[in-house]
């Protein structure tokens, strides 16, 4: 576990709590967007953009920052409430998300949005870029790392396995993945009428059997995540892979582990609960002051 101060920790907390607050609120006011997953990378979205990544908000493009690509791009909103409290763009900018002309869309534009180093969306690719950039990385003598975040549904393409493979070919350890083990995809075999609970199951056998060096942590253990990321980083002659159990929707009661909440709107009077049981009431919009009515 990383040696962090009680007050760095405690203001970490606080952070991840003010980050799904502002994703819920993003969602509400655009009437479209993703919940679930967002709210289950918050805490490591935190973790890495206000302690781990090697970056400067005032020069996105510095040439020898550490990379970091959301592989599961249908949760950009919670990428984008980070980037926004870290000084990429202004705060006020969160409540254009997924209006037409904005820089916030559903899924990251690395030619539009400030701090994002890889569009994603398809589901699956995020890893093949991550594993150039560790490549051309060692190529040009530069000591940046790569991160790559993944979800466990999307694990389900062939295209993951395949970059797998040729990461631990190249023995690439500036490359480590991390994957959002919250156990909920957003729907299951229509024909059962069940949700399938499980999208990948024994993750660490599956990449151990690849090549990788894998780590596993509670993902919402701030201290603990930021150890397991300096564990992998240290690790040589393999990537490494964290499996980061999680909870989908977590922060708000109502909506964890509840794959409903995948992609659903909150009402009024939702977003008002949810905003209290987070303690960020003072975000709320104006209309929320006082109460839903």
């Amino acid at each position: 576990m990383s040696d962090l101060s009680p007050q760095l920790l405690s203001d970490l907390k606080e952070l991840a709590a003010r980050v799904r607050a502002r994703v819920l609120i993003a969602v509400h006011h655009a009437k479209g967007g993703h919940i679930g997953g967002p709210l289950s990378c918050a805490d490591m979205l935190v973790a890495f953009y206000f302690h781990i990544l090697n970056i400067d908000p005032t020069n996105p493009d510095w040439e020898d920052r550490d990379r970091f690509i959301l592989s599961k791009g249908h949760s950009t909103i919670a990428l984008y409430a980070v980037l926004a409290e870290r000084g990429f763009f202004p705060i006020e900018e969160l409540l254009t998300f997924d209006a037409i002309d904005s820089r916030m869309q559903g899924h990251p534009d690395m030619t539009k949005t400030p701090g994002i180093d890889m569009s994603s969306g398809s589901l699956g690719q995020g890893i093949s870029p991550g594993i150039g950039m560790a490549i051309g990385a060692r190529m040009l003598g530069k000591d940046f790392h790569t991160y790559v975040l993944m979800g466990d549904g999307e694990s389900q393409e062939g295209q993951v396995w395949e970059a797998a493979f040729v990461a631990a070919r190249y023995s690439l350890d500036n490359l480590t993945a991390i994957l959002d083990y919250n156990g909920l995809q957003q729907f299951g075999w229509q024909e059962s009428g069940m949700h399938m609970l499980t999208p990948i199951e024994h993750p660490a056998k599956k990449w151990q059997a690849f090549g990788w060096n894998t780590i596993e942590v509670d993902g919402h253990d701030i201290a603990a995540f930021i150890g397991a990321v300096e564990q992998a980083k240290a690790h040589k002659g393999q990537p490494t892979v964290i499996i980061a159990h999680t909870v989908k929707g977590k922060g708000v009661s109502f909506m964890e582990d509840d794959y409903l909440w995948h992609a659903q709107v909150p009402t009024e009077e939702q977003l008002s609960a949810a905003l209290t049981e987070l303690g960020e009431e003072k975000l709320a919009p104006e209309y929320l002051i006082g109460g839903a009515q």
